[in-house]
C-alpha cells in the first residue's frame, strides 16, 4: 500500500513552462483519513488532475509563461532589443486534517510525505525559471535578421528549441526522483525519528 502511494507522487506532471521572473502562488485541497490506506484513497478521490494524464496526483504546478519581445529595426535588419520572461505559478500541495485518534506513526509519515511533495514540486519551478533565464538570455543574444519578420520567426524558433529542453530536464527529473523515491522517504523517515528522539524535533501534533 505504502508503496503504491509512493509511486502516486511520482506521476506529478510537468507542465511545460520558462520563467526568469517568477510570480508563485500556493493553493490546498483538504484530505481527511486516519490510516495510509485512508490518505491514499483520499488522495486519488481529491487530488488535482493533471491534463497530461487524466488522472489525479497528490500534488501539481501549474505554469503559465509569457514572452515579453521588442525589436529594434533600420534599413536592411532588425533585431531584438529587449526580451523579458514572466512565469506565473500555482502549486497545489494536500493538506491533511489530522483526525484525533490517527497514529503518531501515520502522522510521522505524512509529515515527511507531505514535505517531500512540497519539494518535488518547488524544484519544478525551480528548473521551469532556469529554463526562463536561459531562453531570455538566448533571445538577446540572438543576432540580427533582414526584417523584423524574420526576427520573429527567429525568436519563435530559440523559443521552441529552449522549450523543448525544458520538457526534457523535467522529465529527467522525474525519472531520477522515481528511481530514488521509496529509498528517499525511509531515508528521510529515519532522519526525522532520530531528530525526534534526540529531542531535536517535537513529534507531530
Amino acid at each position: 500500500m505504502i508503496r503504491s502511494l509512493l509511486c502516486a507522487l511520482l506521476l506529478t506532471a510537468a507542465v511545460p513552462a520558462n520563467a526568469a521572473n517568477l510570480v508563485k502562488t500556493y493553493s490546498y485541497f483538504a484530505i481527511g483519513g486516519r490510516t495510509l490506506e485512508d490518505i491514499e484513497q483520499q488522495l486519488a478521490k481529491h487530488g488535482p488532475q493533471v491534463k497530461s494524464t487524466g488522472s489525479r496526483h497528490p500534488g501539481a504546478t501549474q505554469m503559465a509563461f509569457t514572452t515579453r519581445i521588442s525589436y529594434a529595426s533600420q534599413p536592411g535588419s532588425c533585431r531584438i532589443a529587449d526580451a523579458v520572461v514572466t512565469v506565473k505559478v500555482k502549486v497545489i500541495l494536500p493538506e491533511w486534517r489530522r483526525p484525533r485518534k490517527a497514529d503518531a506513526d501515520v502522522r510521522l509519515f505524512w509529515d515527511t510525505l507531505s514535505a517531500d511533495i512540497k519539494r518535488h514540486e518547488d524544484r519544478h519551478v525551480e528548473i521551469a525559471q532556469n529554463h526562463g533565464r536561459a531562453l531570455e538570455d538566448a533571445l538577446k543574444a540572438a543576432y540580427p535578421q533582414k526584417d523584423c519578420d524574420a526576427a520573429k520567426a527567429r525568436a519563435a524558433a530559440i523559443t521552441a528549441a529552449e522549450l523543448a529542453k525544458h520538457d526534457r530536464d523535467q522529465v529527467r527529473f522525474d525519472r531520477v526522483e522515481g528511481a530514488n523515491f521509496e529509498s528517499r522517504i525511509l531515508r528521510l523517515l529515519r532522519y526525522r525519528m532520530e531528530r525526534i528522539e534526540s529531542g531535536q524535533l517535537r513529534p507531530p501534533a
